[in-house]
């Protein structure tokens, strides 16, 4: 009997293409910041380039993906998600208690376009950085771009709908996008009936996962792969907390095919759980920290890119991870010996679980766990 191929699925953790990236593609937008101490957003390119070397503007679409788009080529992803975590406006309507803004320039959505994301997730604490008219622009624009988009609408109805990806013939992949408080998404920013914003979960109990869960069950079709795409935890940290474990659970318990973790800025515990994997922490992927110190030990500037292969019914089938580098804005090949701290990393990460990791010839890792 002739098997059914997998559905390929490429997952990161945060996208943001904003401020000190948004300077140097082809429209930079206005520069103003309103933090402690950069009020240009200029300054964190001159910071990355006294850390990594001089960095080119204007640059093409394609630059700051660089070498992870012929691995997204070579691997044939049917659906490419990630989180986007930039408001797309030149809103100038900035969030006053908020003490870092993201935003990139309309024009330059071909970024995004140039990757062929098929998804991006915006239930998090940057996409109101400026303010609802922020919001409108960078819906609208996504829209216009024909990217489409979970996790933030014109009201609660909207923000709570998912993506629906058609992978034809084998079926469809539902995305649900949501963000809780403990990522630091304020709680003014929830959509209600009447008011656009973000899929909000104020807190991580049975009840909210019951209503996820309830969720998913009503958008699911026979063959439909459900993700839950969830904004949630500290930036800094391995310690996973029981509740987002109970929580991620559950959904997986109901009909979830994989969790899609995010808002930490490094790889977090992942689990494979009743044939499922739920990641906690994707880590960043595009950032402009380049050059930020403080937090060293955890190697912000490694990325990840999570290759996923599931059946149509949800089984997992295969995991595959290649680790990059951010420098000079750009995504690069990882050296020998950051690959070796990225394996031993991962494989720590893995042990409680059950999980091995193996190095391939190519650079990166395989996820091996009892069938």
């Amino acid at each position: 009997m002739q098997t059914e191929p997998p559905i390929r699925i490429f997952l990161c953790g945060d996208v943001m293409t904003g401020r000190g990236i948004d300077q140097i593609l082809p429209h930079p937008g206005n520069p103003m910041l309103y933090e402690s101490f950069v009020r240009d957003a200029r300054d964190y390119v001159e910071l990355a380039e006294r850390h990594g070397g001089p960095i080119p503007r204007s640059v093409a679409w394609e630059y700051v993906w660089g070498e992870a788009l012929p691995l997204l080529d070579r691997f044939a992803a049917d659906v490419r998600i990630v989180n986007l975590e930039s408001s797309i406006t030149t809103s100038d309507d900035y969030w006053r208690d908020k003490p870092v803004l993201y935003r990139m320039h309309p024009r330059n959505i071909g970024c995004l376009t140039a990757a062929r994301i098929d998804c991006c997730t915006l239930a998090n604490n940057h996409v109101l950085d400026w303010g609802y008219p922020g919001l409108d622009e960078t819906l609208r624009t996504l829209r216009q771009a024909g990217l489409p988009f979970a996790g933030a609408g014109e009201n609660a109805a909207a923000a709570a709908a998912p993506a629906v990806l058609e992978v034809p013939p084998r079926g469809r992949v539902l995305v649900f996008s949501m963000g809780s408080v403990t990522s630091g998404v304020p709680r003014t920013w929830g959509a209600t009936p009447d008011r656009a914003g973000v899929h909000l979960l104020p807190d991580l109990s049975e009840r909210a996962a019951s209503r996820i869960a309830g969720d998913i069950a009503r958008a699911r079709r026979p063959g439909d792969l459900a993700i839950a795409s969830i904004h949630w935890g500290s930036n800094w940290g391995y310690e996973v907390p029981r509740e987002q474990r109970r929580f991620a659970r559950r959904l997986i318990d109901e009909g979830g095919a994989l969790v899609h973790g995010h808002s930490s800025h490094h790889v977090r515990p992942f689990e494979i759980y009743r044939g499922r994997l739920i990641i906690y922490g994707c880590g960043d992927f595009l950032t402009d920290y380049e050059g930020i110190g403080g937090y060293e030990a955890f190697r912000g500037d490694l990325a990840l890119m999570y290759l996923i292969e599931a059946a149509t019914d949800g089984t997992l089938r295969e995991v595959r991870l290649m680790p990059l580098q951010v420098r000079r804005f750009r995504l690069e090949r990882c050296s020998e010996e950051d690959t070796v701290w990225m394996a031993n990393l991962l494989r720590t990460l893995g042990e409680p679980e059950g999980i091995g990791v193996s190095l391939e010839s190519d650079g990166g890792f395989r996820l091996d766990w009892p069938r």
